[in-house]
C-alpha cells in the first residue's frame, strides 16, 4: 500500500460516511483492505461494527494500543469535493476518514515489519454517539489483549500541517448531551389563555440556561452549555403543545458538570411550576475528560521535538469532547492534535483538511510507537 494508495483510501472512505453502530460498508471496506495486508502475525477480529487488528510482537513485553474513530455526522457536505459524500445528509466532518485511514497505514508498517511489542489497533465505532469506547472496552478480544498504553489522535484544522500538539493531564473537556422535552397544551393563536405555549416556555429557558456558567460555576473553573436545536409547532397560527430543545455541555471538571447538570434539574421544575407544563430532560452520551498521563505526554513532546518530520508544541486544554477518554480513564496514553491546515474548523459542512496530514501522522505515529517498544 503505497501512500498515493492511502490518499486514495482516505477518499473512498470520505464518501460512506455513516452513523455509530451503523458503520456497515465502512467496516466491509476496513476489512477489505486489510485482508490485503495478511500476514502470519497479523489477526483480525470483529466486534458490532468495529475492528481489532493485533499484531504479534516477536519480542513482546507489552501491548500498545492505537484507537481510530469510524463514523460520520449528520450534516449535508458543502465541500466541492469531486469524492464528496454519497450519503446523503451525512459526512466525515470530524476527520473521522482521515484517522482511519491512518491507521491503514500504521497497519500496513506493522505487517510489513513485525513490531517487537505486540501493538493493538482499534477501528472503534459511534464515537460521535450514542459512543463506542466504552462498550469496546468490554468486549471480549479487547479483554484478551488488553493493552499496557493505549494513543489516538485527532485532526486540528487551525493547525499547520506538520504540527502535532499535546499538553499533559487535561486535553478535552467532560461532555454531556443535552435532550429537553416540553409538554404544555396546544390551542389557537387567537385564544392564548386556553393554552400552555411550549414555544414561549422553550425561549424562555435557553435564555435562563445562559445564567448557569455566569452564575452557577466557579469562574475560576470553566463550562460551556449550548443549545445547537430548538423546534417547536406545526403551524403559524397554532399554539404549540410540545417543544424540544438539543445541546451539549461541556465542563473542565467532573464538579462543575455535576453543577450545570444539578442546577438545569432545578430550572426545569421552576419552568414546570410558572409554565404550567411537564418536562423531560435526557442526558444522552456522557464522555469522560481526555486526561493524558503526564510521563507519556512528556515523553511524546520530547521526542516530537527531536523530530525533524514536525512542529511540536504543548498546547491549552481545549472544550472538545472525545469518547476516547474512556480508554484513558483505565490505561496510560495520550491523544495528541495533528495540523490538518483547513480554513474551515471541525463538524463544518466545509472542511477540507490536508491529505499531507495522512502521510505526518502515519510516519510520526509509527516511528512513536517503535519508540515506545524500546522504552
Amino acid at each position: 500500500m503505497s501512500e498515493l494508495d492511502l490518499i486514495q483510501i482516505r477518499r473512498e472512505l470520505h464518501q460512506i460516511p455513516e452513523p455509530g453502530f451503523e458503520e456497515l460498508k465502512t467496516q466491509a471496506y476496513l476489512l477489505w483492505q486489510l485482508s490485503s495486508m495478511q500476514v502470519p502475525h497479523m489477526e483480525v477480529e470483529t466486534w458490532q461494527t468495529g475492528i481489532f487488528v493485533r499484531f504479534q510482537g516477536y519480542d513482546a513485553n507489552k501491548t500498545i494500543a492505537w484507537r481510530t474513530d469510524m463514523d460520520g455526522l449528520p450534516m449535508n457536505e458543502n465541500t466541492n469535493y469531486e469524492f464528496a459524500s454519497l450519503h446523503e445528509g451525512y459526512m466525515h466532518a470530524c476527520g473521522h476518514d482521515i484517522h482511519m485511514t491512518i491507521a491503514l497505514g500504521l497497519c500496513e508498517q506493522f505487517a510489513q515489519a513485525q513490531p517487537k511489542d505486540h501493538v493493538l489497533v482499534l477501528f472503534q465505532p459511534a464515537e460521535e454517539g450514542p459512543g463506542g469506547a466504552e462498550p469496546m472496552m468490554k468486549a471480549e478480544p479487547f479483554q484478551r489483549w488488553y493493552p499496557d498504553e493505549i494513543y489516538a489522535l485527532h485532526i486540528a484544522p487551525e493547525l499547520s500541517e506538520g504540527t502535532v500538539a499535546t499538553r499533559p493531564g487535561l486535553l478535552f473537556a467532560n461532555t454531556s448531551e443535552l435532550f429537553i422535552d416540553f409538554v404544555g397544551q396546544a390551542g389557537h393563536a387567537a385564544y392564548p389563555h386556553q393554552a400552555n405555549d411550549m414555544v414561549v416556555t422553550a425561549s424562555h429557558f435557553v435564555t435562563q440556561l445562559q445564567s448557569i456558567v455566569s452564575r452557577n460555576v466557579d469562574p475560576l473553573d470553566s463550562a460551556v452549555v449550548t443549545i445547537g436545536l430548538i423546534q417547536g409547532g406545526t403551524k403559524q397560527n397554532i399554539i404549540a403543545g410540545e417543544a424540544r430543545i438539543e445541546g451539549t455541555i461541556r465542563t473542565m471538571s467532573a464538579e462543575a458538570m455535576r453543577k450545570v447538570k444539578e442546577r438545569i434539574q432545578q430550572m426545569l421544575q421552576g419552568a414546570e411550576a410558572s409554565f404550567t407544563c411537564r418536562t423531560k430532560v435526557d442526558w444522552g452520551a456522557t464522555y469522560e475528560q481526555v486526561y493524558n498521563n503526564h510521563e507519556l505526554a512528556e515523553d511524546f513532546l520530547s521526542f516530537s521535538e527531536q523530530s525533524e518530520d514536525v512542529h511540536s508544541y504543548a498546547c491549552r486544554e481545549a472544550m472538545t469532547g472525545e469518547d476516547f477518554g474512556y480508554f484513558l480513564k483505565d490505561i496510560p496514553g495520550l491523544m495528541f492534535w495533528l495540523g490538518a491546515d483547513s480554513p474551515y474548523g471541525l463538524h463544518d459542512a466545509r472542511l477540507t483538511p490536508v491529505e499531507e496530514a495522512i502521510h505526518n501522522g502515519v510516519h510520526h505515529t509509527a516511528a512513536y510507537l517503535k519508540h515506545r517498544m524500546n522504552t
